[in-house]
């Protein structure tokens, strides 16, 4: 059997709970649960060379867009050229050191760590040697993806461009351009890092391989690396992660976070997001004054975008949490499957309210002029912990509670069947 191939064993669903038994499987192939259809592992092709490849590619796309022009404005007869680099430091200087920390971990820590991170792993992987802490490296890589935001800043950019175009000349840099590229490796690279075939490579180098471990005892699937485990183990075996039968307190967390995001979204509306600052005039503006300011300027796409952004998503993700979070711990309010769709498409979306930072961030490192000066507002910090909380609160829910709330009250499920059939 190739190396690259995973031989059948039985692995645990992260999303429904189910235990299934998964044939061999080859490059090229891929597993889905077939309850939930949650996307378990696919082996590319060229599992080794693909996502080291892809990895190199992104680091060196980075060091164009973090190194070059990323666009130019002309505006009054000034000119400003701004970088990425210069984004960051420019909110710095001006004191909104949290901003500048956001935007420096979310468009460059996150996606450099996961990459050299991801060039570690598969490095051990291609030389079949276990480096120092792989195991901690896979699982934090995996985490990583969740908080990668150049695609969001790409839109965030073509968002301002749109806004600012009317009263200033815009001329992109090499580094635009090629953010656009980093995007897409970005997500190819994550595609290419199946982390339950990763786990298993580490331990087949070490000597041992999870898929023909047979136990006596009850077992567990353990969360990250789905491979079986003794009931009456702590640490898993082959990922090094805790393990617990449900994620501990998911419930209790997920509405800790989602209650300080509900709590954090008022003054997010209510005070100032941005506060433009020229020559007899100081207007400082909330998220809605925004859009719709846009909107009567005849801005329509982009009052759409701000507003589903900024408004929306956020206030979608929030009812759509507090909707899993009532299924999970009393009553389903429909079918496991529908709530198992909410949870995945809550959980993909939240990152994107980030555009409307990002687009302050562009504004006031556009304008920094005696003329016209842009400046973020109070709202922002709020609006940022809005963003953070909902995501860490969609990522501690465990979607699984929900099955096992409808296989203890399977007479919910059926009325809840009945009546969205209805």
């Amino acid at each position: 059997m190739p190396a690259s191939s995973l031989p059948a064993h039985q692995v645990g669903c992260p999303c429904c709970g189910l235990s299934l038994f998964i044939p061999t499987l080859t490059p090229g192939e891929s597993a889905l649960c077939p309850r939930c259809h949650q996307h378990l592992v696919r082996i590319e092709i060229h599992p080794l060379d693909t996502p080291t490849a892809y990895a190199i590619a992104s680091l060196i796309i980075m060091t164009i867009v973090y190194t070059q022009l990323y666009m130019s404005i002309d505006l009054f007869g000034i000119h400003v050229e701004l970088t990425i680099p210069y984004m960051v430091a420019t909110l710095a200087q001006q004191d909104y050191s949290l901003l500048a920390e956001i935007m420096f971990f979310l468009t460059f820590g996150s996606p450099v760590l996961f990459l050299l991170l991801c060039l570690y792993v598969f490095t051990g992987l291609r030389y079949q040697q276990v480096l120092p802490g792989m195991l901690y490296a896979t699982r934090t890589l995996v985490l990583l993806r969740h908080w990668i935001m150049v695609d969001v800043f790409y839109i965030a950019t073509l968002v301002s461009y749109i806004k600012i175009s009317g009263m200033a000349q815009i001329h992109f840099g090499l580094a635009f351009w090629f953010m656009m590229v980093l995007g897409i490796l970005l997500i190819r690279t994550s595609q290419g890092v199946p982390e339950h075939w990763i786990f298993y490579q580490i331990q087949h180098l070490t000597g041992n391989d999870p898929t023909l471990q047979k136990h006596n005892t009850d077992t567990i699937n353990c969360h990250y690396c789905l491979f079986e485990q003794p009931n009456t183990q702590n640490v898993c075996d082959v990922c090094g992660s805790y393990l617990s039968r449900r994620k501990p307190l998911s419930l209790s967390i997920s509405m800790a976070f989602l209650l300080a995001a509900i709590i954090f979204y008022i003054p997010a509306n209510l005070l100032p997001m941005m506060i433009t600052r020229s020559p007899g005039t100081n207007l400082a503006s909330t998220i809605l004054d925004g859009i719709e300011y846009m909107w009567n300027d005849g801005d329509v796409l982009i009052a759409i975008v701000i507003f589903s952004a900024s408004m929306a998503i956020p206030v979608l993700k929030i009812l759509s949490m507090l909707v899993l979070l009532y299924s999970a711990a009393y009553r389903p309010l429909m079918s496991a499957r529908k709530l198992t769709v909410l949870y995945r498409i809550t959980e993909s979306i939240g990152r994107w309210s980030m555009i409307d930072i990002f687009v302050v961030i562009i504004l006031m490192s556009a304008f920094s002029t005696p003329l016209a000066h842009v400046t973020p507002g109070s709202a922002t910090i709020y609006f940022c912990a809005v963003v953070i909380f909902t995501m860490i609160s969609a990522l501690s829910f465990d979607p699984r509670l929900i099955w096992d709330e409808i296989k203890q009250h399977p007479s919910h499920h059926k009325s809840s069947n009945k009546r969205h059939s209805s």
